[in-house]
């Protein structure tokens, strides 16, 4: 369970914009604190925050703006939608959904003081995250089910780098597959757009997490499909991991060629220069900060 790399690339955001993706962001951090408390504000993320922009998106409707008062800090001013309450809802819950199961996660595969850490953190999570199922059960159960499956895919002998990527390609794809509404939609060709476009966005997530964990996990002796791909340990040169490196470079490459070519047919109604600049410029940045090691310049809340 991973968080925070679909961010946007901001130098490259007009100032209309990026107020604009700011506003999702404040208004989806006060749909957290209204549907699940003051501590799920703790939740937010970039991640969710593209889920809701979607999701907005592709809608019928584009939400106008109305200025505001930080709910974390009242004497910051800000903007928020004043328009899809749904969408936000949906993505408030995800982000509950997913900060509790990756603090299970967590307690799982931590070292000590990463696990009591999230001890401390999973009383709070687990109300928060029993409201979000009851009201989005569905969502629920495609999280547990690609957690699930990522648990049993990592515990056999030698698994496939498409193998470990799948269930976090899945659990994207049924959610944003969802996007699209009722059942009976679900051959359209808008369902078989978003159906690839959370495919290809899952896949590409977890393979830059796995590549950004490359160190810690040789260090640590934890599982990494590219680590033992390539069977690397403490005494790995920079050449060898140089040259991982490259063939991630290019498996990802060749991923979001795929998300590309779904964003480039998917209609969006509004927010359409945010969402290409996440995908065409937002993830090929994050990309080559993570694999060419340069300074990360964009990480932190708005």
């Amino acid at each position: 369970m991973v968080f925070g790399y679909i961010r946007p690339q901001k130098s490259e955001m007009l100032v209309r914009e990026y107020e604009q993706y700011k506003a999702v962001y404040c208004s989806l951090c006060r749909q957290l604190g209204k549907s699940y408390g003051m501590m799920a504000r703790l939740t937010l993320s970039y991640d969710c925050t593209f889920y809701a922009l979607v999701q907005i998106a592709v809608g019928a409707d584009c939400p106008g703006f109305k200025n505001g008062r930080c709910v974390v800090n009242p004497l910051k001013k800000c903007a928020y939608c004043n328009a899809g309450e749904n969408e936000l809802i949906a993505a408030s819950a995800l982000s509950v959904i997913m900060t509790y199961y990756k603090i299970k996660d967590d307690i799982a595969d931590s070292r000590f003081l990463g696990k009591l850490r999230s001890a401390l953190l999973l009383p709070f999570a687990a109300r928060a995250h029993k409201r979000a199922a009851r009201d989005f059960p569905w969502m629920d159960a495609i999280v547990s089910k690609s957690i699930q499956m990522q648990y049993e895919v990592e515990h056999r002998d030698n698994p496939c780098i498409d193998a470990c990527a799948e269930p976090t390609s899945e659990m994207l794809r049924q959610i944003f597959e969802s996007i699209a509404g009722k059942p009976e939609n679900s051959e359209s060709a808008k369902v078989r757009i978003l159906r690839q476009f959370g495919y290809y966005l899952g896949r590409w997530v977890y393979l830059i997490d796995a590549a950004d964990d490359i160190e810690k996990d040789i260090r640590f002796a934890s599982f990494n499909p590219f680590v033992l791909k390539f069977q690397l340990n403490q005494s790995s040169t920079q050449e060898e991991l140089d040259k991982v490196r490259g063939y991630v470079n290019q498996v990802l490459n060749l991923t979001l060629s795929q998300l590309i070519a779904a964003l480039n047919i998917l209609d969006l109604n509004c927010f359409g220069p945010i969402v290409d600049n996440v995908v065409k410029k937002g993830l090929p940045q994050i990309q080559k900060e993570i694999l060419f090691k340069k300074e990360k310049m964009h990480v932190g809340s708005l």
